[in-house]
């Protein structure tokens, strides 16, 4: 046998063992991870939004200072204790079939799920506020429950 060929048979006999011996060591570790997680906290929603900032109508992109202002306007009003905006660049095929690339915001939101209803509503004014103000076909919006210690 070739060197090749020896290398090859040690991988092709060790690899699934290692890989057991993987996947039978991660469950338990990830159970007691997540009960740590449960069992700190208090029960809270993760809202994220998505704003693009190319105009689909051929206006002049979204600055950050007209972000920022949006943000001031109608954001913060509504969640005053805090928020989290990070600068991104997003992707999508369009209704033609382009790939179209442009740079974004992703504003993270965290409340109280027992305040779940009145913020439901809360967010989706902030969407229709920036689609109608910079033309957008619309705000992605991504939602998850989680635990939040502060």
């Amino acid at each position: 046998m070739t060197t090749t060929a020896v290398a090859l048979a040690v991988l092709a006999v060790g690899t699934p063992v290692a890989y057991a011996t993987l996947g039978d060591e991660a469950p338990a570790a990830s159970q007691s991870k997540a009960s740590a997680l449960v069992t700190r906290g208090k029960a809270y929603v993760e809202t994220r939004l998505l704003f693009g900032t190319e105009r689909p109508d051929g206006g002049p992109d979204v600055t950050d200072r007209q972000f920022l202002a949006f943000i001031d306007e109608e954001v913060t009003p509504r969640f005053p204790n805090g928020l989290t905006i990070q600068d991104g660049r997003g992707q999508w095929r369009d209704s033609n079939g382009f790939i179209e690339r442009e740079r974004s915001y992703e504003l993270t939101l965290l409340y109280p799920a027992s305040e779940a209803r009145v913020r439901n509503a809360q967010i989706e004014r902030i969407r229709d506020a920036y689609e109608k103000a910079y033309a957008q076909d619309s705000v992605a919006r991504l939602e998850e429950r989680t635990t939040v210690d502060f």
